[in-house]
């Protein structure tokens, strides 16, 4: 979702002065504020959990209406909303706040249409109704700032319609990818735990109480032969394609990005800073060799030699980690110390109060990443942010649960809370949601908030974070790398048939990644295509416009306010920001 193309020419003429403020707003722009809230008002109706998400609760009591006829309409309201923004809207008219607006929605409709039409989550990905199974309700209990009683009377009354989401299901899933159909099981296995008893304690009501014990068993009981579906039809029958293939891949990145880049370009960027920074982490291990292995000569200065130096470092300074109960409580001590960083060598202001919540991520949400920020919702922004970290799954070997806490070891972690948290995701969408522009808030741009994050590793540790320590320093080269690989192994994975052993290749040998953070990279890419390259594209974007703004500001750049600048325009493509942070 961010335009790096477009950024760099209007980068040229760009100064670092004070935000001005916002133009004034003309009868053009309210007409299509107005339009917009009447959109969103249809929308919340018919999707009462999307409504919760975005923290309208008028309606948390309901719960979607999935089956294929239903499904159907929603594309016939896009193109009505497209038709109709044609015919009301003057784009001339408007200010240019309010032009962007307009260009953020229209795109979001036609992506969206795009994808009912190319890559409908509903037919081939049965996760997506888990999404609405256990996440509608955990988010009533962890995201909203009505009174307890109220949100257990609401999480009651949307458990009761679980199975119309089951029929649904059955009703709407043809052939999905195996890959998808096995993490739907798992996580389903998830859900029926949710159900049986760890609602309760998340909820705060005694084990087996009303009104939620009636609901939740039923509910359970339905999961229950929801997954004999799942294992004994379902399955079997799970034979679809995972891969876009190269024609809709091109497509689906550039509705993701919205860039003007395309696929081709997007992974020829990527494979040139690959090799840049892995010369940069040879470089930083070459440092900590002789403390690490002293008296052993460094291996030769060739390619093979120069990963095996990185690597044998970055092996040698994963034995610093804790230990597997205590991740998440390991990732909450980070915190403290990050945010006073920030606020001493006045990075950004932080938000006040701080909503942000580090906790454990519910069995029904794992298999996908380690770690997830999921923010306030826009419409209720004192609502809690939740930094999730995933602990390695009870039935993991030791040798497995090893490879996990070597990877997310004492230095890494620092850079995990970086990104989600401080001064990552959490405090970005806190900002965003500060915005006015309630487009900007529903819609926002995915490429942004994972650029931002990812620029923000290695901008602290320029300032100072961590005082110089190498290991931090080559930890966070190596969650850049990541982001680099992300990109060519999505392009990779859907365009040129890469196998999977190609890919623990790339992501082992030129990522430095144990082969269980490896394994679980591939799994991604299969489920998520598009998604891994925004991270590598937002943070070029994000590296490129900072360079130059700072480049012409000269002494008089101020990096707290050049941030604050940054963010405060929503969370929209990146391609905006060198007209409107000037």
């Amino acid at each position: 979702m961010c335009r790096l193309v477009g950024v760099l020419p209007l980068l040229l003429g760009v100064a670092l002065v004070a935000t001005p403020a916002d133009p004034p707003v003309g009868p053009d722009d309210v007409r299509l504020a107005n339009l917009f809230q009447t959109y969103l008002n249809e929308e919340f109706l018919k999707h009462p959990v999307f409504a919760t998400q975005q923290g309208n609760h008028e309606y948390d009591d309901r719960m979607d209406d999935l089956s294929p006829a239903a499904r159907k309409t929603d594309e016939e309201a896009a193109r009505k909303w497209l038709a109709l923004l044609a015919k009301d809207i003057d784009a001339t008219k408007l200010s240019r706040n309010g032009q962007i607006d307009l260009e953020i929605w229209k795109h979001s409709l036609g992506y969206a249409l795009w994808s009912s039409e190319n890559d409908n989550r509903f037919e081939f990905d049965p996760r997506v109704y888990g999404e609405y199974i256990s996440d509608s309700t955990f988010i009533l209990f962890t995201q909203s700032t009505l009174p307890r009683e109220r949100n257990v009377q609401n999480a009651a009354k949307r458990i009761a319609q679980i199975p119309k989401v089951i029929a649904a299901a059955k009703a709407g899933l043809k052939n999905p990818p195996k890959i998808l159909t096995e993490v739907a099981i798992r996580r389903n296995l998830g859900a029926i735990a949710f159900y049986e008893k760890e609602i309760y304690a998340i909820a705060g009501e005694t084990p087996g109480s009303e009104p939620l014990a009636a609901p939740s068993r039923e509910a359970a009981k339905a999961l229950r032969e929801y997954q004999t579906f799942l294992e004994k039809e379902l399955l079997p029958r799970s034979n679809g394609e995972w891969r876009l293939g190269r024609e809709k891949f091109a497509k689906k990145l550039e509705l993701e990005l919205d860039a003007g880049l395309s696929a081709d370009e997007v992974v020829k960027i990527a494979e040139a800073e690959a090799d840049r920074v892995e010369r940069e982490m040879y470089y930083v291990a070459k440092q900590l060799w002789a403390k690490l292995f002293p008296g052993k000569p460094v291996p030769a200065d060739d390619p093979a030699g120069r990963r095996a130096t990185t690597q044998a470092v970055l092996s040698e300074l994963g034995k610093d980690h804790g230990k597997p109960e205590n991740l998440v409580t390991d990732a909450r001590k980070t915190v403290e110390k990050i945010k006073a960083f920030i606020r001493d060598k006045k990075i950004l202001t932080l938000p006040e109060p701080d909503t942000c919540q580090v906790v454990e991520m519910p069995e029904f949400q794992r298999g996908f990443s380690v770690a997830y920020l999921n923010p306030a919702p826009p419409l209720d922004p004192k609502a809690n942010s939740l930094y999730a970290v995933a602990p390695p799954p009870a039935d993991w070997g030791a040798d497995r649960v090893e490879a996990l806490l070597r990877e997310y070891n004492a230095a890494m972690l620092q850079v995990l809370t970086i990104h989600e948290a401080y001064p990552g995701h959490y405090v970005q969408l806190a900002y965003s949601n500060r915005c006015p522009s309630l487009i900007r808030k529903v819609l926002w741009s995915g490429t942004f908030a994972e650029g931002w994050a990812v620029y923000t590793e290695q901008m602290m540790l320029d300032q100072g974070y961590g005082d110089g320590d190498l290991s931090l320093r080559l930890h966070q080269l190596k969650f850049y790398i990541r982001a680099v690989l992300n990109a060519i192994l999505d392009h990779k994975m859907h365009c040129q048939n890469m196998t999977d052993e190609e890919a623990k290749s790339l992501l082992m040998d030129r990522g430095f990644q144990t082969e269980g953070e490896a394994v679980g990279k591939i799994s991604r890419a299969k489920q998520s295509s598009t998604q891994l390259s925004t991270y590598f594209v937002g943070r070029t974007a994000f590296y490129r416009l900072r360079q130059d703004v700072s480049r012409k500001a000269g002494a008089a750049f101020d990096l707290g306010k050049y941030h604050e600048a940054a963010l405060s325009h929503g969370t929209l493509p990146v391609k905006y920001l060198p007209e409107l942070v000037k």
